[in-house]
């Protein structure tokens, strides 16, 4: 396996979760569109059937690995923009029916915050229900907080700091038999482990480029064909009216790439990196007897993310201390905050538990090697860490 360019002669990269390098082959795929094929996809001549066809390709290319059809995809700017559009679109745009939402405590802030904003600027409200000791939401419980002016869910689809997968299928059945709407972020999701919008029965699903081996900057949201929808971005009427502005031909293309990427590596990588990532824990865990703990689902959870907190150390101080290692303590995010992770928080962490963890997470050049050296150099940090505070 080549190493990718991005990564040579770096520190061991365990942080995919929060950002995913560009696969070569992706770039290859749009570099001419930022040399060549330059045509705005809304004109009429031959520079613009070019740019038209290759966007059409790329939306198919994206639908095939989400199982829908071509038509129900809207390009977007990245994942929060697309969570946005579903969940202030479908409020908005179903407003008459009613004007309650419901959520998880535990959403990214691209969700909470968009459902803050309903119920500052436009009197939604908004029900946040709690998750349990795995983080997992509940499905009894979302059923109960249902109510006649309900118009929407939106639960994630897996966890972007403990890879916890919610049970989507089984909220989305309940949904439907009350005749709500469901949307779930699936930006951790996709690419890691098989998505299927028909089999899951979702009315909105979230993709984000940057996590599945595109650029960042572009991203998806898939609408369930009929679904009426408020748009962001109001201009020329491109996506279907729904996301005004000349597209990003090139990063559309990007991630229609990626998506084809994606869908051929899925069943190799996923079990290959559920192997690594396991290695790890293990490791990790005979290094350090009695001392981690993890945060999160023990099987349900995406096959390449490793939230573990250790006793007796900062995770902040850890990764500070290690710097042959690129990682985090949970969300991006929340980078550079001393405060502990409120979805750790949320699973009942104790203050200690969650300041101590540390989110590892692996992708396509993630290596047995680097497994082995990145669990050795933690172990080492932290040996020397308790030495040093108990001398």
């Amino acid at each position: 396996m080549k190493t990718h360019p991005g990564l040579r002669n770096g520190p061991i990269y365990l942080d995919y979760n929060a950002t995913t390098p560009v696969d070569p082959a992706v770039v290859d795929a749009l570099t001419p569109y930022l040399t060549t094929y330059f045509g705005n996809p809304s004109s009429t001549h031959a520079y613009a059937r070019q740019t038209h066809e290759a966007m059409e390709t790329a939306r198919a290319q994206l639908a095939h690995l989400l199982g829908c059809i071509p038509s129900e995809l809207v390009f977007t700017g990245c994942g929060s923009e697309s969570n946005a559009l579903a969940i202030r679109g479908a409020a908005l745009a179903n407003r008459f029916h009613g004007n309650h939402i419901i959520t998880q405590v535990s959403e990214h802030p691209a969700v909470l915050n968009v459902c803050k904003a309903l119920a500052r600027f436009h009197g939604f409200r908004v029900t946040y229900l709690p998750v349990d000791k795995y983080g997992l939401v509940n499905p009894s419980e979302v059923e109960a907080a249902l109510e006649e002016q309900t118009t929407l869910i939106s639960i994630m689809y897996a966890n972007n700091e403990t890879g916890t997968i919610q049970p989507i299928g089984e909220l989305a059945r309940i949904a439907k038999r009350h005749g709500v709407l469901l949307h779930t972020d699936a930006s951790q999701a996709v690419g890691k482990i098989p998505v299927d919008v028909g089999a899951l029965g979702v009315d909105f699903l979230t993709v984000a480029g940057h996590k599945l081996y595109a650029p960042k900057g572009i991203g998806a949201l898939y609408i369930r064909r009929g679904l009426q929808v408020e748009p962001l971005l109001y201009g020329g009427g491109q996506e279907g009216g729904l996301r005004a502005g000349t597209e990003n031909i090139a990063f559309i293309v990007a991630l229609g790439t990626a998506a084809v990427l994606a869908e051929e590596q899925l069943p190799s990588t996923q079990a290959r990196l559920q192997k690594l990532r396991d290695r790890l824990q293990q490791r990790l865990e005979v290094a350090l007897p009695h001392a981690t703990h993890l945060n999160g689902h023990p099987t349900d959870r995406l096959p390449n993310t490793l939230n573990i907190s250790i006793d007796g150390v900062a995770g902040e101080a850890v990764l500070a201390a290690t710097p042959g290692i690129a990682s985090s303590t949970g969300s991006a995010c929340h980078a550079g905050q001393t405060d502990p992770s409120p979805v750790l928080t949320a699973m009942g962490c104790s203050r200690e538990r969650a300041l101590g963890a540390l989110r590892l997470s692996l992708g396509r050049w993630s290596s047995e090697g680097e497994v082995d050296q990145a669990a050795d150099l933690l172990a080492q940090t932290i040996h020397d860490l308790r030495e040093k505070r108990e001398s």
